[in-house]
């Protein structure tokens, strides 16, 4: 099976930490029951608490698309500009071995 994995990483804003990580835990839950979600994990970088990525695998490419337009990443695309300094860095990693 050809799985896709995603690196998206996220910088806060200056005093938006915590705002940010309450927003992308909220997405865990109801991504993770999302068809063809193989894992959705959330991580912190330990020396800089303002930077988040999301490692996630997929069995699709469709998968992911209908992640992307799913109700709870649409209701944080408008929150995006005020919580992080730049829009996301989405990174798309096909495995090879």
């Amino acid at each position: 099976m050809k799985t896709i994995t995603v690196i998206a990483t996220f910088q806060a804003r200056a005093g938006k930490e915590a705002e940010l990580r309450a927003a992308l835990l909220g997405l865990l839950a109801p991504t993770r029951q999302e068809a063809g979600c193989l894992n959705y994990d959330l991580h912190q970088l330990s020396e800089e608490p303002t930077r988040f990525l999301f490692h996630e695998n997929w069995t699709s490419q469709a998968h992911l698309d209908a992640h992307l337009q799913s109700a709870h990443i649409k209701a944080l695309l408008p929150r995006v500009d005020g919580l992080c300094t730049a829009f996301p860095e989405i990174k798309i990693w096909e495995r090879i071995g």
